[in-house]
């Protein structure tokens, strides 16, 4: 069985590392999803008989680890879902794109649209859902010509960060649908949330490290 990675825990919350290739949430593939660890998890801890109540109120790409929060009780997810869709957690990521992004912090605004009967989402100028994201370099590798971005998502759209780089010709490495066929993990991790806790209303901030493994080990972390 996976173990669930506790970053932290109370009666209302509770906020987990994902490993990358772990789903948010199952599909049609019945794959092991985050959903459903975090409930044996919290079966298992408190011993509880019959279905553990979970909110699940934001997600990850399938191959995007990192921080993730999720409800226990139902008054925390009706909070956190409209803390999320006011822009009131903070969300950050750390990226590994291709080339050397230039200039060191900027925000990038787009409309992205899915395209029809694909998987794939692409940036236009004024068709599609408006996307906002900043971004900081934090460093830059000269030798593999590659950059270490920072960024901080002001919505939170299909694919967003993956295709609003990859339409300036940065992307993601690793990214197999809008980069390069390089088959290796995708270099995309949540690394940081800031957000009110739903209940205490206290600011609450966590923080982690990507795992010490593929494009992250170019950088000092």
């Amino acid at each position: 069985m996976n173990e669930v990675d506790v970053i932290y825990e109370d009666n209302h919350i509770i906020i987990v590392n994902k490993k990358p290739n772990i789903l948010s949430q199952k599909d049609n593939t019945n794959d092991i999803d985050m959903v459903t660890l975090v409930k044996n998890y919290l079966k298992e801890k408190y011993h509880k008989p019959g279905n553990v109540y979970l909110g699940l109120v934001h997600r990850l790409d399938r191959p995007v680890g990192g921080l993730m929060i999720f409800a226990k009780t139902s008054k925390a997810a009706t909070r956190l879902s409209k803390a999320i869709q006011n822009h009131e957690i903070k969300k950050s990521y750390l990226a590994v794109v291709e080339g050397i992004v230039s200039p060191t912090k900027g925000v990038l605004i787009d409309y992205l649209k899915r395209e029809t009967n694909k998987m794939t989402t692409i940036a236009t100028e004024t068709s599609g859902k408006y996307a906002e994201l900043k971004y900081e370099v934090l460093q830059i590798n000269t030798k593999n010509n590659k950059t270490l971005l920072s960024i901080e998502l002001k919505t939170g759209r299909h694919h967003q960060i993956r295709v609003q780089f990859a339409s300036r010709a940065h992307p993601l490495c690793g990214d197999q649908r809008y980069g390069k066929m390089d088959k290796t993990q995708l270099a995309l991790f949540s690394y940081k949330l800031e957000f009110c806790h739903p209940v205490t209303k206290k600011w609450l901030k966590f923080e982690i490290s990507p795992p010490n493994e593929g494009y992250w080990t170019m950088f000092t972390m």
